[in-house]
């Protein structure tokens, strides 16, 4: 027959280690998160960078008038 005390013993650890796997999980998941955002940033400041260029050589190729 099981004790009363054995039993509630045998829940607390169970239980904490389910609250550490949890935490695991969320820091694994806001990992990937910021992991994707930095991927997004990269992009962003990318194609801003190619915009500005672009815009830079249209202003060169425009000002014919200084050839």
């Amino acid at each position: 027959m099981v004790n009363k005390d054995e039993f509630s013993d045998n829940i607390k650890p169970h239980e904490e280690i389910t609250e550490q796997k949890i935490m695991r999980q969320h820091c694994e998941l806001a990992y990937k998160q910021s992991l994707a955002q930095a991927q997004r940033n990269l992009l962003a400041s990318k194609r801003i960078e190619d915009l500005f260029e672009q815009k830079r050589l249209k202003k060169l190729f425009d000002d014919s008038d200084d050839w």
